[in-house]
């Protein structure tokens, strides 16, 4: 009796790949759409089943990725889907494995590849990262002002001690002078009162010579006792009247 055999069809057994998009909603009522790549591959072992116990494998594949990311993403937030990525891959890998391997399938990877959210969801987080960068920027920028404030406050103050100690030191400095001027004139026999009054008049001169020698400057020393502000308008009204006279007598000279 001849026997014929005859083939049925040819399966490959290398890894392929299988891209499935899935639109779910999160915890939070916000619907992405996830992209999930699985890889998998029919065990050599098993090819009987993998042929005659499916008849659309990729059909079958589909199905169990939707049901299993629908179980899973129902259950996070959306900032949560994207940080637990990888756990959902996992765990799509692990039941996926599970239910196929009975068929003659081995998953050898599960991938989330793509998350994407709705427009206008993806517009309001953009717009809640910008404020919340912009609010970092204004902590830093005030903090370095604040920072800025106090170091010139610091500044402030170490200027105005060490001035105020320079003043103190000059004082004191000036007063041991007039003492030892004091001493000196009232061991030439000179009276502290006459050796007081002799002090200030030598010190009036050489505030005069001082201020002379400054050819920028424009200092006017006025006096400053009770009487100066009388004394003062006599002195401007004599000179008014002298200016006067020196101009009558010159125009007189000219006729």
């Amino acid at each position: 009796i001849p026997i014929v055999d005859r083939i049925a069809a040819r399966l490959s057994l290398r890894i392929q790949q299988l891209d499935v998009v899935v639109e779910t909603k999160t915890k939070d009522d916000v619907f992405v759409n996830m992209k999930i790549s699985v890889q998998y591959q029919i065990l050599r072992e098993k090819v009987y089943d993998a042929f005659y116990k499916l008849q659309n494998p990729h059909e079958q594949l589909t199905a169990y990725i939707f049901d299993l990311v629908r179980a899973e993403i129902p259950k996070m937030l959306l900032d949560d889907v994207f940080e637990k990525k990888d756990d959902i891959a996992f765990a799509v890998k692990r039941d996926l494995k599970e239910a196929m391997l009975e068929y003659g399938y081995d998953i050898v990877k599960a991938l989330v590849t793509d998350i994407d959210p709705d427009h206008s969801v993806k517009q309001a987080m953009n717009r809640i990262n910008a404020a919340e960068r912009e609010k970092i920027a204004a902590q830093h920028e005030g903090d370095a002002q604040r920072i800025l404030i106090v170091e010139r406050a610091r500044a402030e103050a170490e200027s105005k001690r060490l001035q105020g100690k320079g003043i103190a030191d000059q004082r004191r400095e000036i007063a041991r002078g007039l003492e030892e001027s004091v001493d000196t004139l009232n061991k030439a026999g000179i009276n502290p009162q006459e050796a007081s009054s002799l002090i200030v008049i030598t010190q009036h001169y050489d505030t005069l010579q001082a201020i002379g020698s400054e050819s920028s400057s424009n200092l006017i020393l006025l006096p400053n006792n009770p009487n100066a502000a009388s004394t003062m308008l006599n002195d401007m009204t004599a000179s008014l009247l002298a200016a006067n006279k020196v101009k009558e007598a010159t125009d007189k000279n000219k006729e």
